[in-house]
């Protein structure tokens, strides 16, 4: 499916011990990128509380490749790789911004769930359909 790409600026504070970002930052990195994700494709908060439901992070597997420090741009690359069900498998590649070498790699479970009962809940259709219109437009090209 295609890739959506968004750019975070390392804050001092997302330090560690180290002087680069503390491991556990980059998990807050991959939500941010799957949240924009999500607005770009006209799904808001707004259409989440309409639809009862939210995504929640199941399972996350993040490979640090390299370093990134306070004060460097980074660029947040994330996709779907499939998504059926109440699942969806998203993938994540971060980078500083302008550089071709990986810092990190990662793909994470989401699970949507009805927001009143945190029970899954098949994905609503109009979510399906907002991401397999991105993939059918890019089949095309």
């Amino acid at each position: 499916m295609q890739a959506f790409k968004t750019l975070l600026r390392v804050r001092h504070y997302e330090m560690d011990a180290l002087g680069h970002v503390n491991n556990a930052v980059y998990q807050n990195y991959l939500e941010q990128a799957a949240v924009e994700h999500s607005e770009y494709l006209g799904l808001n908060l707004n259409v989440y509380q309409e639809l009862g439901g939210v995504f929640v992070m199941r399972r996350v597997e993040i490979d640090y490749l390299r370093p990134a420090v306070a004060g460097d741009t980074l660029e947040v690359t994330t996709w779907l790789k499939d998504m059926r069900g109440t699942r969806a498998l998203r993938r994540y590649e971060i980078r500083k911004h302008n550089q071709e070498d990986l810092l990190v790699a990662a793909e994470a479970l989401w699970v949507w769930v009805d927001a009143k009962i945190m029970r899954p809940r098949p994905i609503p259709s109009v979510m399906l359909d907002k991401f397999l219109q991105i993939q059918h437009s890019d089949i095309g090209r």
